[in-house]
């Protein structure tokens, strides 16, 4: 990856983790996102590559320019060419939607800026609310118009944290697409905070795990829930089956691997040489339900199940199984009444072994 921006520095609070994110690089293209539970230190990290907030020490280097060296502010928050879109977008409630928009583009020509933020709300469907105050607009206007203000003065790179936020459910899962749009549409380099894995794998090209203040992963966003490197990253990007299980065989690049009362097969990349007592990583997503006893199925691993839990999870259902160990399904609420399934139920639960992550216990 050309890394655009590198940046390694403390900021310390008196309660709370220090915030230390060691050698993060933001590429030249695309969107990075800053993933980890609340308090991890996403919005911070944010707020001192804005310029919003200082490190007591460390660097911030954009290109060739050091935008803080060794604690010092280098380049101001005015001067770094940065947009930021914050969690509640901070529109300005006394302005119009027009206002808000060329807020950042003073000093230019009257014209000029007419002509700019004719152009951004065309861009973003904003169209005939140029005379709305902010507190006229839903919940996806003023997402579109924070963007818009943010990207006005063609900034060189994008901070959007957490954007999504403030909407509710079914307003988050239409605009995810259309930001996504936007985003490619804009091609600025882009940093996105979440802690909503959805987000991530529909937003993100790359994806920086943070816990208490560390990165503890980063790669390729389908690549990092695909291959958590430990258990702790298994937890913070919402694996919801990681059981305990134990390694009888190893051969032609898959395990034979032994968890709870049941048996699994397994693709074994990554997996240290040795390694014998595991933690067997399954999303919920990736389990097949059937009510058929022989499905046609290239999964290897066919499962007799017992349903132990039903549970609605937005659109879907979250079906909780018992498989000699416990196991998560998630379906949608149709097909969950067309297979009939209720606690104490019997169903096959399919799993290919590609889709099963094999983490070294203690790793």
């Amino acid at each position: 990856m050309n890394s655009l921006l590198r940046a390694e520095f403390v900021k310390k609070y008196a309660t709370g983790p220090v915030i230390h994110p060691e050698g993060l690089e933001i590429g030249e293209a695309g969107v990075t996102v800053l993933f980890g539970p609340s308090g991890s230190g996403k919005t911070t990290i944010l707020r001192c590559l804005a310029g919003v907030e200082k490190p007591d020490t460390g660097d911030i280097i954009f290109g060739e320019e050091a935008w803080v060296a060794g604690g010092l502010v280098k380049v101001r928050s005015k001067d770094r060419q940065v947009g930021l879109v914050p969690q509640d977008y901070a529109l300005f409630p006394h302005l119009t939607v027009a206002a808000n928009i060329a807020y950042g583009l003073h000093g230019r020509k009257t014209s000029e800026i007419q002509s700019r933020v004719a152009e951004l709300m065309s861009w973003l469907g904003l169209d005939g609310l140029d005379a709305r105050m902010p507190g006229e607009l839903s919940g996806g206007q003023q997402q579109r118009v924070a963007l818009a203000r943010a990207v006005a003065r063609g900034p060189r790179l994008l901070l959007l944290d957490e954007p999504f936020a403030a909407l509710d459910g079914p307003t988050r899962q239409r605009l995810r697409g259309e930001l996504r749009r936007l985003l490619r549409q804009l091609a600025i380099p882009t940093i996105f905070v979440t802690h909503d894995r959805l987000e991530a794998l529909a937003l993100g090209d790359d994806l920086v795990v943070l816990d208490a203040g560390r990165i503890i992963q980063r790669g390729p966003v389908q690549e990092v829930f695909n291959r958590p490197a430990n258990l702790t990253v298994a937890g913070i990007v919402a694996v919801e089956t990681v059981q305990p299980g134990r390694v009888q065989e190893l051969k032609d690049g898959l395990a034979t691997v032994a968890v709870g009362d049941a048996q699994l097969t397994a693709v074994a990349v990554d997996l240290p040489v040795g390694t014998t007592e595991i933690f067997v990583c399954i999303r919920a997503e990736d389990v097949i339900l059937s009510n058929e006893p022989e499905a046609q199925s290239s999964a290897r691993n066919r499962l007799h199940a017992v349903v132990r839990g039903l549970g609605a999870e937005g659109p879907l259902m979250r079906i909780d199984l018992d498989c000699g160990f416990p196991l998560t399904a998630l379906l949608t609420k149709q097909a969950c009444a067309e297979m009939g399934l209720k606690e104490g139920g019997s169903v096959r639960a399919l799993v290919k072994a590609p889709q099963i992550h094999l983490v070294a216990r203690g790793g």
